[in-house]
């Protein structure tokens, strides 16, 4: 704390230490004030400037500090100057006292509760920013809420002083003349029941809606002539009546969240899909590749069996048989997404190219040749994303793939390829990278980074890239590939140094490869959808608000067409949101929250996180406090020989309440689920650690974690006196 804090601090301390000490608040009793009621007219009779003067001195001080009897210095102030001078005093005097309060509150706490608080007090001030002055009326013209609560909490926020004091200023004014009136007829007041009554407070209450009425009021105005701007070139094309409340475009894991709500909440639902139903998770993306990994992750185990206490063997696999069961595993999650399990829940599954006509009109193009024209009250687009190719000479020549051609590539070949070249070392490059170097491939990966998963901890993708070249993966990181090239008939990538000059082709290296994947990153399906007709921005994602919604109100986006995260339980957490806010969107709307969003990488060992990042807490200037537990202590992981890997958790310094975490290791992805419940509900470690785990698995490593934190914030003096109380208890 600054020297200007602590003498802040004493002098407030010390003000209140002298008004409890010496028992001022005899005076600001209603038995006091009527028992010197005529000493008090003499007094402003024989004194009126200096009476006032010192009145509105004492009242301001009372409302600065907080301090009981404000109340009855307003009856005060009402029988000794009447309604006219007690009301300009009181005002004036309760207004600034009350900006003085918010100021003290502001300059000795703010910082450090900002620091606990961070992203949330982030979230209250930019509420405050754009509507602080409707609530704060509202809440200044509601005598039942105590005004010091106010005062304390609005100088904890970022709310500008001047904005704090003139609100302040006008909305105290109803009650404060209400009070002062009843003043004036101190005589006939015989308890602070007969100034309360629940009329004077019940129409005080009522009062302190009106600024929220009116923010609603002025909301909906604004609402209502922003939604007529944007559809007044349409209205002459919108229907008398639709023939169903939803229409979903896409049927992977946004779309099809989308349409089983909707058909549970019993609307009318239409779902268009042009290729295969479950999207790229099913059928190119997580469940072909987490089944071709752990096909990889047992052929690893079967090389290293000394490690379990048997002999290594070298695997013999034929990839077809690999196909094979890559294609059941999706063959067996598919009904799941079918055509006709949506058409038992009741939606109408149209198989086509869907193009927005209007805001309320869809036009498919069914696979069958036919057109259908669907007029609809709401409509989700949940279109995905696909496979980001690079601008990179040659690469059209030489050929490639991605994870979307990837696998129907490898139903064509008789064998894996030789030489295999991955381009990114974001998850999908690292986790396929990893697998068919287990299988055999002679795999190089190329980023422009200089670490693998360059979004997660350096030190998690460290380990990730020392697993990666145990298992043969060639890293070349921090180089640019600069064009591509068929020499000699040999597919050939050339990638050069990042801070190199792309000149000084010198310092090129050539890599010849048999099949390269693109793994640079995925974009949103934008294209092809009439977006661009109705005005709606296709940069990158589709821009949204909080619910979901674009410039059209009724459009809304779910999963990687919205953005940010382009994750298959992100897009059911927006499918959810969107829908709920479409059909029942004048009842009741939902903000998303991404606040916790946990990711998982299925490399070996795997990488998990969830919450702040240290690179976030940095950049956004959260102060943290790290604890680490490495799996090698832990039982399960040496019965498994599993020990690489550790639990990182950051949390708020001097407290347990968890800011991120960090797992790698074996079931990462597992372990991780108990801190999302943990942050999502705002327990901390101390809830972890009293929680009982079951031993031996890998998720006593939270509980352990937690125990290692608890260990160092344990208070040494009170371990002293614990000591001292064993040594009397044994006689010592």
């Amino acid at each position: 704390m600054t020297l200007a804090r602590s003498a802040v601090l004493l002098l407030a301390l010390g003000a209140l230490a002298l008004f409890w000490g010496l028992d001022l608040g005899q005076y600001l009793r209603l038995s006091y004030l009527q028992q010197s009621q005529s000493e008090f007219a003499a007094l402003y009779a024989q004194s009126p400037w200096q009476t006032r003067c010192v009145f509105f001195a004492i009242y301001l001080a009372v409302a600065a500090l907080s301090l009981p009897g404000a109340f009855i210095l307003t009856l005060a102030g009402g029988a000794v100057f009447g309604l006219g001078w007690g009301l300009l005093l009181i005002s004036f005097a309760s207004s600034m006292g009350a900006t003085l309060s918010f100021w003290i509150a502001r300059f000795l706490l703010r910082d450090a509760v900002q620091q606990r608080l961070g992203e949330r007090l982030d979230q209250i001030n930019h509420g405050l920013a754009r509507e602080g002055v409707f609530y704060l009326l509202a809440l200044r013209l509601m005598p039942v809420i105590p005004f010091i609560l106010i005062n304390l909490a609005m100088g904890l926020t970022r709310l500008p002083a001047w904005t704090f004091y003139w609100v302040s200023q006008i909305g105290m004014l109803a009650g404060t003349a209400a009070y002062v009136n009843a003043g004036t007829q101190l005589a006939r007041i015989h308890a602070l029941s007969d100034v309360l009554r629940p009329s004077l407070l019940g129409s005080l209450m009522l009062l302190g809606l009106l600024p929220l009425v009116a923010r609603m009021g002025l909301n909906l105005l604004r609402t209502w002539r922003a939604q007529r701007q944007i559809y007044r070139p349409w209205l002459a094309q919108k229907p008398t009546h639709f023939d169903r409340n939803l229409v979903v475009i896409g049927a992977g894991a946004g779309g099809l969240v989308s349409a089983y709500i909707a058909a549970t909440l019993k609307a009318k639902v239409t779902l268009v899909e042009a290729q295969k139903m479950g999207g790229d998770c099913l059928n190119t993306g997580c469940v072909p590749s987490k089944t071709l990994i752990k096909a990889a992750r047992v052929a690893h185990q079967m090389r290293h069996a000394s490690r379990y206490g048997l002999t290594d063997t070298q695997p013999v696999f034929r990839l077809a048989e690999l196909m094979q069961r890559i294609n059941a595993s999706i063959a067996s999650i598919a009904p799941h997404d079918s055509v006709e399990r949506y058409t038992a829940l009741g939606v109408e599954v149209l198989q086509g190219n869907a193009k927005l006509i209007s805001p309320w009109t869809v036009q498919v193009s069914m696979n069958d040749g036919t057109t259908r024209t669907l007029t609809t009250r709401s409509i989700v687009i949940a279109a995905g994303a696909s496979p980001v190719v690079p601008d990179l000479p040659g690469l059209q020549d030489v050929g490639f793939l991605t994870s979307d051609t990837l696998w129907d590539a490898l139903a064509r070949r008789d064998a894996l390829p030789q030489r295999l070249l991955v381009l990114g070392a974001g998850p999908i490059g690292c986790e396929l990278a990893q697998s068919f170097a287990r299988l055999g491939c002679q795999v190089t990966l190329v980023d422009l980074a200089f670490q693998v998963l360059p979004h997660e901890d350096p030190q998690a993708s460290a380990l990730i890239e020392d697993a990666m070249r145990a298992d043969g993966v060639r890293l070349l990181l921090g180089q640019q590939a600069t064009r591509c090239e068929l020499l000699g008939g040999k597919k050939t990538l050339w990638v050069q140094a990042r801070n190199a000059l792309k000149s000084d082709q010198a310092n090129e290296e050539a890599l010849v490869f048999d099949e390269l994947i693109c793994a640079v990153g995925r974009s949103a399906r934008l294209a092809g959808y009439g977006l661009e007709a109705l005005g709606i921005a296709t940069a990158n994602t589709l821009q949204t608000n909080d619910r979901l919604q674009t410039i059209f109100p009724n459009i809304y986006a779910a999963g990687d067409v919205a953005g940010p995260y382009q994750l298959t339980h992100v897009a059911a957490h927006q499918a959810w949101h969107a829908t709920v806010n479409a059909l029942l969107g004048g009842i009741k709307k939902f903000r998303v929250s991404y606040r916790v969003i946990p990711r998982v990488t299925f490399t070996d060992p795997e990488l998990a996180h969830v919450g702040l990042s240290i690179q976030e807490a940095d950049r956004q200037g959260v102060a943290y406090e790290i604890t680490q537990l490495e799996l090698g202590a832990l039982d399960r992981a040496v019965t498994d020989s599993l020990t690489s890997g550790f639990v990182k958790v950051l949390t708020v310094p001097g407290r347990d309440r968890i800011l991120g975490v960090t797992v790698v290791g074996e079931q990462a992805g597992e372990l991780l689920a108990e801190y999302a419940l943990a942050l999502q509900n705002g327990w901390g470690l101390k809830k972890i650690l009293s929680t009982v785990h079951a031993y031996p698995t890998f998720t006593e490593a939270s509980r352990a974690v937690a125990g290692q934190w608890r260990r160092v914030h344990a208070s040494e003096r009170a371990l002293r006196w614990v000591q001292r109380f064993h040594d009397w208890r044994r006689g010592g």
